[in-house]
């Protein structure tokens, strides 16, 4: 029995208290006085993740998967996809492959494609070479190989037969997300009614509002998705993270890192989709063009940014672990502090630095 204390986040709630853990679960979770400061939160759920630590999920190497998902699960990442990018359909089959070990050794709980069914007028740091329109024989050749590994994918829904697409994977249990994306706000809506339950990256590769034309963004805001954030005061003015937030609602955003291999690593040059990527000063661009390249975040900076730009505690550990847990169909198992749930959970600091991490009753850090 391993007994934490101090301010625990619980669903819509931060209370003093102790979390109770027998074996690889939550036992109870209880108040008291004289917890102490730590504050407690479940372990944080990545939806979009490309890689860290100085490895990639996108090159479907497992061993530098593993690498990858170890890297996050020092910053208190307990669950995670591993995002490929657009890339041939051959490297996609491989990847999957290769990462069902994995999903059965629970380093990661599914493979996220962002891509290649997306649109070359948005396709952002995706190598324009591996765009094509969506493929249910793909799909369906995919998802028979992942054998439940497939949980997640970005489709542009005004591509001929995105809605199909989409439609498709709901039939198959994986959440589609309509992402990188020129599509008007009626196209929007079209690709929500067709099944799409997730916005990816909200704001970057989209077309962006008008107030005449409101395009995915609002279309997104304004539908039952759940939109992602990526909280690097990058991607997003914290301002506009703050809006996107508080018009979302907790229950609506999940905060996502969209990591590159270059997270926690050096400035200099890296490879995203056999693309050339130069960091600086924590920014990762294109080579080729400057777009922004995915990011060098992690889920407790992503935390801390989002309180910083004024998003109460329990609603920014809400966006970060029990909504995008919820996304994946996990919320039974995973992504919050209640009892019987798995007991993922990182202590951080009072300034929300990570000081220890447990998953599945076990520290990690």
């Amino acid at each position: 029995m391993t007994r934490i204390g101090g301010k625990i986040v619980r669903p819509g709630a931060v209370v003093e208290g102790y979390v109770e853990v027998d074996g690889p679960a939550i036992l109870t979770v209880e108040a008291a006085q004289g917890a102490g400061d730590d504050i407690v939160v479940p372990g944080f759920v990545d939806l979009h993740c490309h890689g860290g630590g100085g490895h990639t999920f996108t090159t479907g190497d497992a061993e530098s998967a593993r690498g990858a998902a170890a890297f996050h699960l020092g910053h208190g990442t307990t669950t995670m996809l591993a995002s490929l990018v657009s890339s041939p359909f051959e490297l996609m089959r491989d990847a999957t492959a290769a990462y069902r070990p994995l999903v059965d050794d629970g380093v990661i709980a599914g493979v996220h494609y962002e891509g290649p069914f997306l649109s070359g007028a948005r396709c952002g740091a995706q190598n324009p070479a591996f765009l094509r329109d969506p493929s249910i024989d793909e799909l369906t050749a995919l998802i028979k190989i992942g054998e439940g590994v497939v949980r997640l994918v970005t489709v542009a829904p005004e591509l001929p037969g995105a809605l199909e697409a989409i439609a498709f994977l709901r039939a198959h249990e994986v959440a589609a997300a309509v992402g990188h994306t020129d599509a008007t706000y009626e196209q929007t809506l079209a690709g929500v009614a067709a099944g799409a339950t997730v916005g990816t990256h909200l704001f970057n590769g989209m077309r962006p509002p008008h107030h005449r034309e409101p395009g995915p963004v609002v279309g997104l805001l304004s539908s039952p998705v759940v939109a992602e954030l990526i909280a690097d005061n990058i991607h997003l003015h914290p301002g506009m993270l703050a809006f996107a937030a508080r018009t979302a609602g907790p229950d609506k955003a999940a905060l996502i890192t969209d990591a590159i291999d270059a997270t926690g690593m050096a400035d200099g040059t890296y490879d995203l989709g056999g693309q050339q990527v130069v960091v600086a000063d924590r920014v990762a661009r294109l080579a080729r063009d400057g777009s922004i390249a995915g990011s060098t975040l992690t889920m407790d900076e992503a935390l801390r940014n989002t309180v910083t730009a004024g998003i109460p505690l329990h609603d920014a550990v809400a966006m970060a672990s029990t909504t995008p847990a919820r996304v994946l169909g996990l919320g039974d198992d995973v992504g919050a502090l209640e009892a019987g749930l798995r007991a993922d959970l990182v202590v951080l600091s009072p300034d929300l630095h990570v000081k220890r991490v447990m998953r599945a009753g076990r520290w990690v850090v």
